[in-house]
């Protein structure tokens, strides 16, 4: 595949007569940006162990050169042979036995800089509260961020060619949430390339910010390691690389989030147009829109979404009609005023709308529901169509506000839907892979295919013993539950017609009986 070609795995080894603490072995992904000359992008934090200055060095805001490294280490390219990938496999063949060091190149390179991308840190400081405590890479990393907006810059003779040019890329200004995309990285690096250089994963951009989407969410599951690797945006004209892998992994608190940063490669660029002038190095402009392959039967599951506060509760909801919301009870009943925010869109500016309750399903519920009458008509609104019926296996998204939703708009992650769980032949609960965090209650469940919304987010799993939070494995409550009540509303005007929703029998509360074990408040 064009992914794998264009992406690579970056080694670096001290001297012999290295500090101890620049042992490593230290490695990362990178990406092949050009075949002429032969350029090689990946993190700048796999340097750290080299810089002359130790951590301070990040502090400055230009680039690093070479003569800040001290000692220089040992800088080798890993790449997979030409087509290792492409050979189709038959399963009633018998396996022919690989050479883990035979197909393997191996190209020396030399570092021309370390540069920092400003609009990409820019994007960092606004999007992540410091106050929500972040942290970035693996379960224990301490890393606070200062080195997650470095690149490197590699010269590897060995990569030119007279017809090279360079990899077709995307701009990331036009990049819309919900497309799909394709991550590129090695996990764990250089540590087995014959098992791990190169794995793809598939998601979609999940939310954006900064200057120019500087800064990239995607739901694509990247490992350590994976950090220098590409992303890249699918399309019927071929894959085009879009961003950069920049930290396979986020957490907010405890709260393991799931979701992977990346920065725009048009941020990087800007960043060292100075550096590659000085390497004599032309940057092609980025083509314009490129096309893209869209699913959900033109439904807009992002126009339907919004932001519900409450006092300092907060979550998502799900608009019906243009003033008719629905969301969890648990994010409104603290019975503070209520705040709704409607997602922005193309004829759609961003506003705060007031509205009241009109009924919250009790404490001893298993739906955690509540109806919201707005004060003022939401413009332009397209409602969605409901769902009638559910396909166990098929791919759904979920739209919320959590992760980034409150600094950047709502996020989009995907999954498929895992389980329904039927009670009497009639389904009382969904269950997704999506990743749901906290602040995505009350969002809509989408199905990919047909764009029908399926239902609303209700809780994901947290292992109370702890104190985990597992985004993809979580609960949603079906439209089909909803419908009748909401219509019987609509034509009569009367909350009455939910209380239904109290009086669910013991099947029924079996199945959501998770909600009802003691332990600290959910977090959704």
């Amino acid at each position: 595949m064009a992914e794998e070609q264009a992406c690579c795995a970056v080694s670096l080894s001290a001297p012999p007569d290295a500090p101890e603490a620049c042992a490593g072995p230290w490695s990362c992904s990178g990406v092949v940006l050009s075949r002429g000359p032969g350029l090689v992008l990946c993190q700048g934090a796999v340097f750290a162990p080299f810089l002359r200055d130790g951590p301070a060095a990040w502090t400055r805001h230009r680039a690093l050169l070479p003569d800040a490294l001290r000692p220089r280490p040992r800088v080798l390219v890993l790449r997979p042979p030409p087509g290792s990938r492409a050979r189709a496999l038959r399963l009633d063949a018998p396996a022919a036995p690989r050479n883990p060091a035979g197909g393997l190149r191996r190209h020396e390179a030399r570092l021309l800089a370390l540069v920092p991308c400003g609009a990409f840190r820019q994007a960092l400081a606004r999007a992540f509260g410091q106050a929500e405590r972040w942290r970035f890479g693996g379960e224990a990393a301490g890393d606070d961020g200062q080195t997650l907006h470095w690149f490197a810059w590699l010269r590897v003779p060995d990569l030119d060619s007279p017809q090279g040019g360079w990899t077709a890329r995307a701009s990331a200004g036009r990049l819309r949430k919900g497309e799909g995309l394709l991550a590129c990285g090695s996990p764990f690096g250089a540590l087995c390339p014959d098992l791990f250089l190169n794995t793809l994963s598939r998601g979609v951009v999940s939310n954006l910010a900064g200057e120019e989407n500087a800064l990239i969410l995607t739901d694509a599951r990247c490992l350590p390691g994976t950090e220098g690797g590409g992303a890249f945006l699918r399309s019927p004209a071929g894959p085009r690389l879009v961003g950069i892998i920049a930290a396979s992994f986020c957490w907010k608190g405890t709260e393991w989030v799931g979701l992977t940063l990346l920065c725009s490669l048009d941020a990087v660029l800007r960043s060292s147009a100075g550096v590659l002038d000085e390497a004599g190095v032309a940057v092609p402009p980025a083509p314009g829109r490129v096309a893209v392959v869209r699913a959900g039967g033109g439904q807009d599951p992002l126009g339907w979404a919004a932001l519900v506060e409450c006092g300092a509760a907060w979550g998502s909801g799900v608009l019906l009609a243009p003033r008719l919301l629905l969301t969890c009870r648990h994010v409104v009943e603290t019975g503070a005023p209520l705040r709704i925010t409607p997602a922005p869109g193309p004829d759609r500016a961003a506003a705060v709308l007031g509205g009241r309750v009109v009924f919250a399903t009790e404490e001893s519920s298993p739906f955690d529901v509540a109806v919201v009458e707005l004060e003022e008509s939401v413009p332009g609104f397209v409602p969605p169509r409901l769902a009638d019926t559910f396909r166990p296996g098929e791919e759904v998204s979920v739209v919320g506000f959590g992760a980034l939703g409150r600094a950047c708009g709502p996020s989009v992650t995907t999954g498929v839907l895992s389980a329904v769980v039927a009670v009497a032949g009639r389904p009382v609960m969904l269950q997704t892979t999506c990743a749901v965090h906290g602040g995505s209650s009350g969002g809509p469940l989408v199905s990919s295919r047909s764009g029908h919304l399926l239902g609303i987010v209700a809780s994901n799993t947290r292992d109370t013993s702890v104190g985990a939070t597992y985004p993809h494995l979580n609960f949603c409550i079906p439209v089909t539950v909803l419908q009748p009540p909401i219509a019987r509303y609509r034509r009569t005007g009367d909350p009455g017609a939910f209380a239904g929703l109290n009086r669910a029998g013991e099947g029924v509360r079996a199945a959501w009986r998770l909600q009802r074990q003691p332990g600290p408040p959910s977090k959704l």
